[in-house]
């Protein structure tokens, strides 16, 4: 049996806690931006991907208009810096709804660092960064879906096994529903099956 919800007998935001509740694990987007009067901001956001590899651009959606979305329309650019599992209480104090003349980098304690080639600041005790420039801006519904396109990464060598970054190094954290949060947990490694190799008990019965 099932229970069946609809989005148009449900409220908005019941419907937006049954979604974040299913829609599991989201990588976190822990942007950094400056606003037009100089005010570093950072803030979580976790609805965050990869939408393109070459040119390699990332994509997050603001829910609303916050200050990060209002500051990158500003400034063209911004960091995506990588939430580790360390810092879960400075993540989650970042996504204190502040006013904009308040800086969550003061807030939370955590160090500015100067980026390559944006203005925007990189949050040092992150293990990874991508500095990006604003490629566009997609409003749909009460979202915008703010795409950026790489211009460079940083990784902490504390973190790489040669030019790879570790995954059991980096520890990301993840937003699951209401006010959880999630780690990696058992991490396994499976190869892609080719076709060539697609095993019989696999295949389709005629």
């Amino acid at each position: 049996m099932r229970t069946d919800f609809s989005p148009s007998a449900t409220s908005a935001r019941d419907f937006y806690r049954l979604l974040t509740a299913v829609v599991v694990p989201r990588p976190i987007a822990w942007v950094s931006s400056v606003s037009p009067e100089g005010i570093d901001n950072v803030a979580p956001h976790s609805f965050f991907t990869v939408a393109s590899t070459n040119p390699p651009i990332v994509q997050f959606t603001s829910v609303g208009e916050k200050d990060s979305l209002r500051n990158i329309t500003a400034s063209g650019e911004f960091v995506v810096n990588l939430a580790p599992a360390a810092l879960l209480e400075e993540v989650n104090a970042t996504g204190t709804n502040f006013p904009p003349q308040v800086s969550e980098f003061d807030a939370a304690g955590l160090t500015r660092e100067s980026s390559l080639t944006v203005a925007a600041p990189r949050v040092k005790e992150s293990p990874a960064v991508l500095e990006c420039r604003l490629h566009s801006v997609l409003p749909i519904g009460d979202s915008t879906l703010v795409f950026g396109e790489v211009t460079h990464a940083a990784v902490s060598e504390a973190v790489l096994d040669g030019s790879h970054p570790r995954i059991d190094l980096l520890e990301p954290l993840a937003r699951l529903g209401l006010d959880e949060w999630g780690t990696l947990g058992e991490i396994q490694d499976l190869t892609r099956i080719r076709l060539k190799d697609w095993p019989g008990h696999f295949r389709p019965k005629d």
